[in-house]
């Protein structure tokens, strides 16, 4: 069950009207990494816990500080809204609400919403669920969480240093500093799983049913072997269960595959269409 509590987590007050940071504000509310996608990922991952505990008190506690984090930004979009600024044209001056579309506002802003925040990212793509990672393994899970944590942290310092007004600064400073805390929680939580499970996922897949023989192997794949200096390509693996292994010129492990045609009533290309160069039938359609 959810109590809304009329008051917001922390203030959402700009200086100034500002339509076009209004639109740019909308990515951190309604894109891939914004509070949307982390409430929604985070409550689903937390009901699918089977059983309490305190991973599942984790996400729902962080689930329902994602909720605030949504009104702080709907309010604060739709007061940037208020009394759009006029722009330099005779009709915009009659119209403050024409002047800031086409000095750039979003116009769905006032068209769809009405001077309000809208479900979708700074330019109008509408969030949708595919967005979140919820798949019922925790250590997965919690890497996914700490990528949101990371990418939308990175998003609105890049927002903070965007806008002199101060009283957008001071909640952005505040979700930055919550992004901070939920980066650490999630690192935390992390290196408490690895402690258990170890670090590869899912660890309940027996070793013995994948191909050993390449599970700590970097191929260099790429012109240059640079990638042979890392901490990945030398030394015991990270998850203890083997030495990690640079092979710098790789070799196929299974020769060219050769298909059958498709039956006709496919209506493929014909195979005596499909000819190299020099007038012949590959060798799987001879």
């Amino acid at each position: 069950m959810f109590y809304h509590i009329k008051e917001l987590q922390y203030q959402a007050k700009p200086e100034r009207p500002d339509p076009l940071f209004a639109k740019n504000l909308q990515e951190v509310l309604g894109g891939q990494f914004g509070e949307i996608s982390v409430a929604l990922q985070y409550l689903f991952q937390g009901w699918s816990v089977r059983g309490n505990g305190k991973y599942k008190d984790l996400l729902l506690d962080t689930a329902t500080e994602e909720l605030a984090h949504i009104e702080m930004l709907a309010t604060m979009i739709a007061r940037l809204l208020d009394g759009a600024p006029v722009g330099d044209l005779e009709v915009a001056a009659k119209d403050p609400v024409i002047g800031a579309i086409l000095g750039g506002m979003n116009p769905q802003h006032a068209i769809v919403s009405g001077l309000g925040a809208m479900p979708a990212d700074s330019v109008g793509n509408r969030w949708t669920a595919d967005y979140i990672v919820a798949s019922g393994n925790l250590l997965a899970d919690f890497r996914a969480n700490l990528n949101a944590e990371s990418q939308g942290r990175l998003q609105a310092v890049r927002l903070y240093e965007m806008t002199t007004d101060s009283g957008v600064k001071d909640m952005l400073s505040w979700l930055i500093a919550r992004d901070t805390m939920h980066q650490n929680q999630w690192i935390a939580a992390i290196k408490e799983l690895e402690a258990k499970e170890n670090i590869v996922v899912p660890s309940t897949f027996p070793r013995s049913l994948e191909k050993r023989q390449v599970s700590h192997v970097l191929f260099n794949f790429s012109a240059g072997n640079e990638s042979a200096e890392g901490r990945w390509a030398n030394g015991p693996s990270m998850d203890g269960e083997g030495v990690f292994q640079f092979v710098e010129n790789p070799v196929p492990f299974a020769p060219k595959p050769k298909l059958k045609p498709a039956p006709s009533y496919i209506h493929n290309t014909p195979p005596a269409v499909i000819k190299d160069q020099a007038g012949h039938l590959p060798p799987s359609m001879c």
